[in-house]
């Protein structure tokens, strides 16, 4: 890269000249959007157009003078590689959820100079802790402003992808019953109105999908909902005749995605509005009228779409079956393949989504497939490109991360395979994640339990040898929705009451272990929350497990059988029993083979 003339270096010049015009330090620019979602519409990737930087989450900030971006350990290695020449500096922070990002402002700019921010894209319990750190720097913020717009002449408009209808059997419960649940919620905290920005939220209340976004099948659009009726603010075109009927017969709206905030701003003085602080944007939120009572809490839905019904875990145990036999048939594939014709990471990800797509009820992929051979599996988020990719061939550990969107549910599972000849300290690592991934998924605990306690069953065996692992341990899965939810997490994070673990919820176990420029180990199984039978029954209270759901072999060539218990043998040994069990009568020829072969017990 020529670092005079960058693209990146030459862009960041454009903001700095736009900064001194408005006569401004600094512009911070989050990778959020109006909705505050995690895969953004190409026209909210600002921070990546600005700083190169192709991961999803981190957060950059521009001065007059310098540029830094702010990642977790997720990322290092490839913000490091991407940032290369553009004259960015790597912050390395402990997690997603840090906000290092302040104090790095607070601190660089001095007092009396203005910070900028576009307040449409930033969430409202953000921009209150940016104004508390800020102003105590004697730093202003202004947030009215949309710089991106200045700057990135080609900046894409907004997605124009058709919405449609998540339709029965799939959605089991009508979307008049859900607008019903939403105002019992509603109701709770005494509120007349709600707003609802989440695009997941919207898609799982109204029993609609879209487009919008790669690999959600979401669309973009906010939601008004009163105590009679409700208001979906979409793009002009997107909703079919048809569709528009079957809402409007549930007291459903529509008006043009733009106007939101008048519809906001135009509430009366009698209202109680419900938003969540967490779920939308101080750009939205300050045109609520002051004389409106705003009630902040988290949202209904959220809660509500995170524990599914037994009807929905019935299709969602259909669509893991479906999901484990393309798996079969591309692992048989590739072993018969591996050593007689060249493989790539990139053939890999061709291959196993064409084996997804052939499976009925496949919509698309959940996540971009993460294929990493060797050292760039060492990278939890790694994607292979046609420009910087491996070949597999040789000796060593290839972790695979891949999930796919079905009409009947989401899936993510993770897998390593070893290539040739696995060393000893790949087989006790790869041994050790294991046992991590095995230790969560036979816990019980009280229901109710703060999913972060639970992060600490994982990493147990592995911080018994002085290892750990920089990201959750688990995280919640929508029902053909986002593959990343909430509210539980089953991680570092501090506890909140809302983490409850409920019965129904759906959520990766996928502890991990990652040396640089080495190998990564990863191993991710998809669970459902169940009550369970105690020796004491109903004297402590309600007990919940998991059930596991992923239905893939977990290679037993790379265990080390010293570190294995009999227990732990024996669990592995009865879940390859069931994976051999439901997934044979969907599998034949090369694909039963091998799946026969892999659940052999130890």
């Amino acid at each position: 890269m020529d670092t005079r003339t960058s693209p990146i270096r030459l862009r960041l010049e454009r903001v700095r000249d736009a900064l001194k015009q408005h006569q401004m330090a600094a512009l911070l620019v989050p990778s959020s959007d109006p909705h505050l979602s995690e895969y953004l519409p190409v026209r909210w990737q600002g921070r990546e157009w600005l700083s190169g930087f192709t991961g999803s989450m981190a957060t950059l900030v521009v001065t007059t003078e310098r540029a830094a971006l702010f990642a977790d350990s997720r990322y290092w290695v490839q913000a490091e590689a991407e940032l290369a020449g553009t004259g960015i500096e790597l912050v390395k922070i402990p997690t997603g959820a840090a906000t290092h990002h302040v104090e790095w402002l607070a601190n660089q700019v001095p007092a009396g100079q203005v910070v900028a921010v576009d307040g449409a894209v930033l969430g409202l319990a953000a921009a209150q802790q940016l104004r508390t750190a800020l102003t105590r720097a004697g730093v202003p913020l202004r947030t009215d402003l949309d710089l991106l717009q200045d700057v990135w002449p080609e900046r894409p408009g907004l997605p124009d992808a058709p919405v449609y209808e998540h339709a029965a059997p799939h959605a089991p419960l009508a979307r008049s019953a859900k607008l019903a649940e939403v105002r019992r919620g509603m109701a709770v905290q005494g509120a007349t109105q709600h707003f609802v920005s989440t695009v997941d939220d919207i898609a799982w209340i109204f029993n609609l999908r879209g487009a919008d976004v790669s690999y959600n099948p979401v669309f973009l659009a906010h939601a008004l909902i009163g105590l009679h009726g409700a208001t979906l603010f979409v793009g002009v075109g997107k909703v079919p005749a048809d569709l528009q009927a079957a809402l409007a017969a549930d007291g459903v709206q529509l008006a043009p995605y733009a106007e939101a905030a008048a519809a906001l701003a135009g509430l009366g003085a009698d209202a109680t509005l419900l938003v969540d602080p967490r779920r939308i944007t101080l750009g939205l939120r300050e045109n609520v009228p002051a004389a409106v009572k705003v009630v902040e809490a988290i949202n209904p839905s959220t809660l509500l779409k995170s524990r599914k019904s037994a009807a929905e875990a019935a299709f969602v145990r259909d669509a893991m079956a479906q999901d484990g036999a393309a798996m079969c048939e591309f692992y048989a594939w590739f072993e018969q393949a591996l050593g007689k014709e060249r493989i790539t990471e990139l053939t890999i990800d061709e291959q196993l989504s064409a084996a997804r797509a052939r499976r009925p009820g496949f919509v698309g992929l959940s996540f971009n497939t993460i294929a990493g051979f060797n050292a760039n599996g060492a990278m939890p988020h790694y994607r292979a490109t046609p420009e910087s990719h491996a070949v597999i061939e040789g000796n060593g550990l290839l972790l695979i991360d891949s999930g796919g969107q079905y009409l009947g549910g989401t899936t993510d599972i993770t897998r390593v395979w070893p290539i040739g000849t696995v060393s000893a300290a790949q087989r006790r690592d790869y041994t050790l994640v294991l046992k991590g991934t095995l230790a969560l998924s036979r816990a019980r605990f009280p229901r109710g339990t703060l999913s972060p306690m639970l992060d600490a069953i994982a990493r147990a065996p592995l911080w018994e040898h002085g290892l750990d692992y920089g990201h959750g341990t688990g995280h919640g899965v929508g029902y053909f929705l986002n593959v990343h939810e909430g509210p539980q997490s089953i991680s570092k994070a501090i506890p909140e009451p809302h983490m409850a673990m409920e019965p129904g919820m759906i959520t990766s176990i996928e502890p991990g272990l990652y040396r640089g420029g080495q190998w990564g180990v990863r191993i991710e199984n998809l669970v459902l929350n169940v009550a369970v039978d105690t020796p004491e029954a109903g004297a402590f209270g309600e007990f919940l497990g998991f059930e596991t759901l992923t239905l893939c072999p977990i290679d037993t060539r790379c265990i080390d059988a010293s570190l294995l218990r009999a227990d732990e043998a024996a669990w592995l040994n009865g879940y390859h029993r069931v994976v051999r069990e439901r997934l044979s009568p969907l599998v034949s020829g090369a694909a039963l083979a091998w799946l026969v072969e892999r659940t052999e017990p130890i």
